[in-house]
This record gives C-alpha cells, structure tokens and sequence, in this order.
C-alpha cells in the first residue's frame, strides 16, 4: 500500500497527518500506526491523526499514540487537525470538529491555532502534586529546577508506579514569574519525555493557578519546543472556556510503502 501522509508540528509535538475522509485506513493496524510513529524504521512522530468526516461537524479527528493505540484527547494534534483542515480546505478560521472528548472549537488565524478544551470541574490537589482530566489524564508537580531533570527515569516511575497499567502522563514544572511557566512532559504512549504536550500545558496552567501561585486567567507556558498559551475563565471551583493557542505548521508532504 502506497500511503500519502502530512507531517505537522505543534511547539515540536509532532504528528502524521492522514486525510482519511474515505476511510480507506486500516486504523485497527496497531503494528502499522507503530512503524508509522517509528523514528529510525517509519515517518517518525508522537503520535497519527486521521482526518475523517463527520455528520455532526466539520471533520472528525482520530488520535493514535506512538504506540498504534488509540489515544485520548492530544491538544497539540487537535491544533494541527484544524491546520491541516484548513489546508485542506474543509474550513476558513473558524471550526467545529469531533474529537474523542466530544466536540471542539477552534479558530484559526495563519499558523496560529486557539482550540476550546473541555471544562474542568475537578482537580485533585495532592500534598506534593496535582491529578486532573484535560482530555488526557495528567500529573503536576513542581520542582526546584528543569534543568538536569531526569524526565524520562522520573517520569517513567511516577506513570506506572503511582497509576498503574492506564497510566497518567507526567508534567514537571517551575516557575518564572507571575503569570508564566515552564514544564517538562512525560508522555504516556510515547514512553518518553515529549518536545510539547497540550493537554499537560492546560493542565499545568489551572494546577498553578488552583496552586494560587498565579491570579491570573492567561498563562503562558514554555516547552522544550517552544510556548503555548492558557486562557480560562473561572466559575466556582470550575474551569470553564479554556484555549490553549499556539503554532502549528505542516513540516513536509510524503509517500511511504506499507
């Protein structure tokens, strides 16, 4: 099989990108998404996006993890779903679309995309670390420093040792001034510490501000690729209207066998 395939980046998260409106993918192919996502054997990636239409809005996105299983929510892979429609030219700047949390929208102006997260009604606030649901699970903890982190030895015992089997992806992060942060992500179904992560961006951004270490309701937050942005609007102990705005930009076109 002769696959056509796009390559997109958001803040270094980076995605296969596959217009399967005709849902001609073998998306149970778990060993092929795999190869795909494979950076010495495949494309290369953290993650594949079908792009799929869907009666009730303008497209439907299908996230798989590196691992060729289907993930949750992915909120850089959600940015570069609404770059790529609109490459495509399924929408203008603004868009509905389904993904596996229900339905989102988002704007798009040139390469930057502001996707609405679903609301947040609980966080868990534990004595040295956050849990909370942004369409991914995800842990928040601060540390001293970023530098010298062992992302990936740190982050790999707290996935398994401390959420089991299902996991939960792993954010660190410290602090730079009132209304900005930095993190560091471990990524469950990459297994590996990742360049960006979206959801774990909005994640961290209502964990400080539940923290009280910030008042205010548009954070920014530097990742290793680059910085994201978290605007929300509080309601009660609710999180609501939640955008994570950032870049996403197609990287290079391609054919593989497969």
């Amino acid at each position: 099989m002769k696959l056509t395939f796009f390559k997109y980046q958001g803040t270094g998260n980076d995605f296969i990108m596959i217009d399967d409106r005709s849902c001609l993918f073998p998306k149970n192919d778990t060993n092929l998404v795999s190869f795909l996502c494979d950076r010495k054997f495949g494309i290369g990636a953290d993650g594949l996006i079908l792009l799929q239409n869907d009666e009730m809005s303008d497209f439907s996105m299908v996230y798989f993890n590196a691992d060729g299983k289907e993930g949750s929510l992915c909120g850089n892979g959600g940015r570069c779903a609404v770059a790529f429609a609109k490459y495509l030219g399924i929408i203008d700047t603004q868009t509905t679309f389904k993904a596996v949390d229900g339905l989102h929208q988002a704007l798009i102006e040139e390469t930057t995309v502001s996707l609405q997260m679903q609301d947040v009604e609980e966080i868990k606030a534990k004595p040295n670390y956050f849990f909370l649901d942004t369409g991914s699970p995800h842990h928040v903890q601060m540390v001293e420093s970023l530098e010298g982190l062992k992302v990936f030895e740190e982050g790999k015992k707290l996935r398994y040792g401390l959420y089991g089997k299902k996991g939960s992806n792993i954010n660190f992060v410290s602090q730079k001034n009132e209304g900005t942060f930095s993190i560091r992500t471990y990524e469950r179904g990459v297994e590996n510490e990742t360049l960006s992560c979206g959801t774990g961006v909005t994640a961290v951004a209502l964990a400080m501000h539940r923290a009280k270490n910030t008042t205010m309701n548009s954070i920014r937050v530097n990742t290793l690729g680059g910085e994201l942005k978290v605007t929300f609007e509080i309601d009660g102990r609710a999180y609501r209207n939640i955008n994570l705005i950032g870049p996403a930009q197609q990287v290079f076109k391609g054919e593989i066998e497969c």
